[in-house]
């Protein structure tokens, strides 16, 4: 898979301003200022400051709102800029960015004011999304014989997940909590495979054009696919059964299997790169996270909020901001190198996930332990936001409009 300019022509209008001309312009800045707001919200929830205006429980809209409103925007702005590369197929421009974004946008309005929205009316905006993004995906994988059709399986299970978190929170399942661990369970296996990708062979490439051919990343092998399949069996099992023994064991496993996958990609030698080393940074939360669940499973002095943070604000958050800030540089014609404003994104979603999963076991305030993480989180997003929504907006320096 590449993350590089786009090549393919434009489906939707070869007219359409900068901004319409693919949808992660506008989905990687939106879902990343959607992220400090529900950071936000729920900060204040939690400490007695406000009372959010959802039906659902101020957790489970947070949870929701992190996992299928921000990751939602996330991967559909991937997917429009991976697309076109994986199938040599016209990106999508115009008036079906705009439509799709402001469905993305309904969504996340319905969810947050359902005290006063009929709840169904946002589980139809929510689920119709992410269909959206499926039926995009689906045809232009399939009409170019594209490999990548294990994604439309996840994205299916996705789209799937989220109407049982959305049945969850109504109080219709007899475990609330089972659309949430589908699709996180769902988004890791996702980073497990495109990170497991894209990380080495950027490490690859960025070694080779430094002159450095010895002791290369190694490439996906079969080695690589039993990582991926026993991470998908841990995963599948805690799904169903997230208290089991059986699944501790196995997330323990799949974590230090992921964690000899990451050793095998060489990342020490880009330490002086910071657009690629941020991508092995970002994955060894997976295999910290998938060991920490499993402990907490085992051992209650490891609080589960903490396992599941190390995956959730560690892993999705760091792997999502890596790929954003290098997808924006790449599809928009800048520099695939990190400037000082790129590195404070990078600093400061590690340092606030970080924070947030040792907030439990601190000898500080737990309140100011989760103000500080969260400050510190959601300052890394708003970083994104200042420094590279006007990436994807406006051409590069000396290109013709």
């Amino acid at each position: 898979m590449t993350i590089a300019t786009t090549t393919g022509g434009a489906r939707g209008g070869a007219g359409s301003p900068l901004w319409l001309r693919g949808a992660y312009r506008l989905f990687f800045g939106a879902g990343a200022l959607w992220a400090v707001i529900v950071v936000t919200l729920w900060v204040g929830a939690l400490g007695g400051r406000w009372v959010l205006p959802t039906a659902m429980e101020p957790l489970a809209w947070h949870q929701h709102e992190m996992l299928f409103g921000y990751l939602s925007a996330i991967i559909a702005g991937f997917l429009s800029a991976a697309i076109p590369n994986w199938t040599g197929r016209p990106t999508v421009t115009g008036w079906r960015v705009a439509a799709v974004v402001g469905l993305w946008l309904a969504a996340r309005l319905a969810i947050l004011f359902s005290a006063t929205v009929p709840p169904l009316v946002g589980v139809a905006l929510d689920v119709g999304f992410l269909a959206v993004l499926l039926a995009y995906a689906t045809r232009e994988i399939v009409a170019s014989g594209n490999r990548n059709k294990p994604i439309l399986l996840i994205l299916l299970l996705f789209a799937a997940a989220s109407a049982l978190d959305h049945a969850g929170a109504m109080g219709m399942l007899a475990d609330p909590a089972l659309g949430m661990r589908t699709g996180f369970a769902l988004i890791l296996l996702l980073i497990s495979i495109i990170g497991g990708r894209i990380t080495p062979a950027f490490t690859r490439n960025w070694l080779m054009r430094q002159g450095r051919t010895d002791r290369l990343p190694t490439m996906a092998n079969r080695f690589d696919t039993a990582v991926i399949g026993a991470t998908a069996l841990a995963l599948a099992l805690w799904t169903t059964r997230p208290d089991s023994i059986v699944s501790a064991a196995l997330l323990l496993v799949a974590g230090a299997l992921q964690a000899a996958r990451l050793t095998r990609w060489a990342g020490l030698k880009a330490r002086d790169d910071a657009l690629v080393f941020v991508l092995h940074l970002s994955y060894a939360w997976l295999p910290l996270g998938l060991v920490l669940l499993g402990c907490a499973i085992i051992h209650p002095f490891i609080p589960v909020s903490s396992a599941i943070h190390a995956l959730g604000a560690g892993a999705m958050a760091a792997m999502t901001l890596a790929v954003m800030t290098r997808a924006t540089r790449g599809h928009t014609g800048r520099p695939l190198e990190a400037d000082r404003l790129t590195v404070g994104i990078y600093i400061l979603v590690h340092l606030g996930a970080l924070l947030r999963v040792a907030a439990p076991l601190l000898p500080i305030d737990y309140m100011l332990a989760i103000r500080i993480a969260g400050g510190l989180w959601s300052a890394a997003f708003l970083l994104f936001v200042l420094a590279y929504v006007p990436m994807a907006v406006r051409p590069p320096p000396g290109a013709r409009r």
